[in-house]
């Protein structure tokens, strides 16, 4: 791991006062939240690994907090993709400053075709996301078609809550669709927690840092079945899966009988492997309809 460029942070001008300069308060709208802590900062990108030949992409930097750990890492290539126009000519300077290490792409994550934007290098995503589309985009992530991925690693940070929702094993209150996608073929785990005080302005809940590597599937499966299967599951949680699976729109006792799981029992209580096994029901029956 490179060691940190402290001549490039000592070269910075202080953030506070950089955000007080450009009138950059923090928009709820937009789901922002800053970080000034710059030990922090840097504990957030260690966590990620080494970015020595990696391609480094951010989202929602804002002010450029994080943006500026990563940099002093050593990262070659950084794409950060940024909506709020008032950061804009923050992270220009920075990118001056950096020697031309940062590419800013203005507007909407969501909208980004980030596997031809990022082709070439491996990716590492390292993103403090905006509270507002953090699940949405870690789902898209975690869905794309190709497997492996485009991206090596996620070094993300979340409410508590979510992170807690990534991680969750079965029987627990936590587990749910989110649990399956990011463990179906995917590691997660919760680096640590980080304590509202540490924002300006405090947001109302603990956030926390997840790291997640793209892993071997636990099944070969369609993606499109596990994820309208779990949809239906957890979507009437509470119901036994041969009522909450009718959502499917097909019986779901031969679904159910193909996969060896009775139907007296709920979403909550299967394992990634028991919905891998769905989906592969799922996927078959589907196919047969269709040649009938």
């Amino acid at each position: 791991m490179s060691a940190v460029d402290q001549d490039f942070l000592a070269s910075l001008p202080p953030l506070r006062e950089v955000i007080a300069e450009h009138g950059l308060n923090a928009k709820k709208s937009l789901g922002q939240n800053f970080l000034f802590d710059m030990n922090l900062l840097g504990r957030i990108v260690r966590t990620a690994g080494p970015l020595e030949g990696y391609t480094v992409y951010e989202v929602g930097p804002g002010p450029g907090g994080l943006t500026r750990a990563i940099l002093a890492a050593g990262t070659e290539r950084l794409v950060a993709v940024e909506m709020d126009q008032r950061a804009w000519p923050i992270l220009e300077d920075l990118n001056q400053r950096s020697g031309g290490r940062l590419e800013v792409i203005p507007g909407d994550a969501m909208k980004v075709d980030e596997a031809a934007l990022l082709s070439g290098k491996p990716v590492r995503i390292i993103a403090n996301l905006p509270y507002n589309v953090g699940t949405a985009l870690l789902v898209r992530w975690l869905t794309t078609p190709a497997w492996p991925p485009f991206w090596s690693s996620l070094t993300l940070m979340f409410q508590k809550e979510v992170a807690e929702r990534i991680v969750a094993k079965p029987g627990t209150s936590d587990y749910g669709r989110l649990a399956v996608l990011a463990q179906w073929r995917a590691r997660p785990r919760i680096a640590f927690d980080v304590p509202r005080q540490a924002f300006t302005p405090p947001p109302k809940v603990t956030s926390a840092v997840v790291h997640i590597e793209p892993c071997v599937p636990i099944a070969d499966v369609p993606l499109k079945s596990l994820e309208v299967v779990t949809l239906a599951a957890f979507g009437q949680r509470r119901k036994m899966l041969r009522a909450s699976l009718k959502s499917l729109g097909m019986d779901p006792a031969p679904i159910l009988e193909a996969a060896g799981i009775p139907g007296d029992l709920r979403a909550e209580v299967l394992d990634v492997a028991a919905f891998c096994r769905l989906a592969a029901a799922h996927a078959e029956l589907a196919a047969s309809r269709k040649t009938r």
